[in-house]
């Protein structure tokens, strides 16, 4: 057995465990926000469901491998996962045409971006919406020294958790698809215990058309599938009615990260 082999049989035992394992803490507990520090507004208290499925999930994540790409092939999920950044009115456009559908996506938030339109955090969540940490400036992660690296990380972290009351499950390297083991230091050093990747990219950051956008996604897109998307991109919104259509035909739900790896 080769050595990709033999990494792809684990994560699918992997994926497998983390089944049972949400099985058996269904019940979960809530979430607490951590103590504001000091000169710092206390974060706002999670709603109680949201706060018992971040839990929950995260109980049962902790089986899985860091880098995780896709999800369980038997199962009738996919997750469409957005970059957090871009106009704000775009991103509305695209939260609402998810919930038209009802539809939950994982948004993976730039810090910057935060840091600028603060109330789209609990935008979001809001909306049963998941949030995840995209670096703070977006910089291209994999060139960066340890401690530069680390700081990115970190102040999408912790405003992640000034907004939210959390640091949030999910991290995904700016400019890179994957983690290499040096970011990886660093993402688990911030307390991050997981990197998101995808396996369908949709290219829609190239703005090659609405229709474009729908195939790619659609032809590339199977059950368990991490698909990457962007906020800031008219194209986006106006193709994503399709994908959800093409994928209810297909009787694939669109839920977040964590719903998908449950």
């Amino acid at each position: 057995m080769s050595p990709l082999d033999r990494r792809a049989l684990l994560r699918g035992a992997a994926l497998g465990a983390a089944g049972t394992v949400l099985s058996a803490c269904a019940s979960g507990t809530d979430a607490r926000p951590s103590p504001a520090r000091s000169g710092t507004p206390a974060a706002p208290t999670p709603d109680a469901s949201s706060a018992t499925r971040t839990a929950t999930a995260s109980q049962a994540l902790a089986a899985l491998p860091f880098e995780i790409q896709s999800g369980p092939k038997n199962t009738d999920r996919v997750a469409l996962t957005f970059h957090g950044q871009g106009d704000p009115a775009i991103a509305r456009d695209v939260l609402a045409e998810a919930e038209r559908a009802g539809a939950r996506i994982t948004v993976m938030a730039v810090g910057s971006w935060l840091d600028a339109y603060p109330e789209m955090a609990r935008r979001i969540l809001d909306g049963g919406h998941e949030l995840g940490n995209h670096t703070q400036n977006h910089l291209a992660i994999s060139s960066l020294s340890p401690d530069q690296a680390y700081a990115e990380i970190d102040r999408c972290a912790q405003r992640l958790r000034q907004l939210t009351g959390s640091i949030g499950t999910w991290f995904r390297p700016s400019q890179a698809q994957d983690c290499t083991s040096a970011v990886e230091a660093q993402a688990r050093r911030v307390g991050y215990g997981h990197c998101l990747s995808y396996d369908v990219d949709s290219l829609d950051w190239q703005d090659p058309g609405a229709g474009a956008v729908t195939r790619t996604v659609l032809d590339q897109t199977r059950a368990g599938s991490v698909v990457s998307m962007h906020f800031g991109h008219t194209g986006t919104v106006a193709a994503l009615p399709a994908i959800l259509a093409g994928l209810h035909q297909r009787r694939l739900s669109a839920v977040t990260t964590s719903e998908l790896l449950s």
